[in-house]
């Protein structure tokens, strides 16, 4: 079975218009790009379903090979995941993100490399990686749950829908944002402004 895959990728690669991947078919145990991080690193899936409050996302080892369907962010931690899992940044990537079909389409680009990011202080960061820890705890009581069962608003466990509004309300406060946190319109004109005075600097 193994023989045959490695075979299949010298065939594709040998019938690639592209010149350097053509270079490849003699080396087809190998890959062509290897952009795999040698740290261990968040992973969010490029497409999500619209009936998602929260994009599931998490740490994945670096043994693990992302696929092309995902984003990676290598040497990221907990602030930075309790960060982009908040509500905060979700509604950043609704204003902003594509769609597929009605799905949302995640990005670097427009979303991940357009986010404004708060400027916490020592006892707001520890706070939210607290929090972050927290949903991953809360995961980890749901081992055969898969993220489709987690997240769906429907099935969504009470105990994981409050480990994640404790970690919005903790990003809130990063951002000075506590009494707008249920109005995700306030939010986003607010992460705006930040985003037109950041085009400022």
């Amino acid at each position: 079975m193994i023989y045959e895959r490695v075979q299949n990728v010298h065939e594709y690669r040998l019938k690639s218009k592209r010149a350097g991947t053509r270079k490849g078919a003699d080396r087809p145990t190998v890959f062509l790009e290897n952009r795999q991080p040698t740290s261990d690193y968040i992973i969010i899936p490029k497409v999500s379903s619209e009936r998602r409050q929260y994009i599931p996302m998490g740490f994945l080892d670096s043994k693990f090979i992302a696929v092309n369907t995902a984003l990676i962010i290598p040497n990221a931690g907990l602030y930075e995941f309790g960060v982009l899992t908040s509500s905060i940044h979700m509604a950043w990537m609704r204003a902003v993100g594509g769609r597929l079909e009605m799905r949302y389409q995640y990005s670097k680009d427009i979303v991940y490399n357009n986010f404004i990011w708060c400027k916490p202080n020592e006892n707001q960061r520890k706070k939210i990686e607290e929090t972050a820890q927290k949903i991953l705890d809360v995961r980890g009581k749901y081992p055969d749950a898969s993220f489709a069962d987690l997240y769906d608003e429907i099935s969504m466990p009470p105990d994981l829908r409050d480990a994640h509004k404790k970690n919005d309300r903790a990003v809130a406060a990063a951002y000075g944002w506590e009494k707008i946190l249920d109005d995700e319109a306030a939010i986003v004109a607010e992460l705006f402004k930040l985003y037109s005075r950041s085009l400022d600097c």
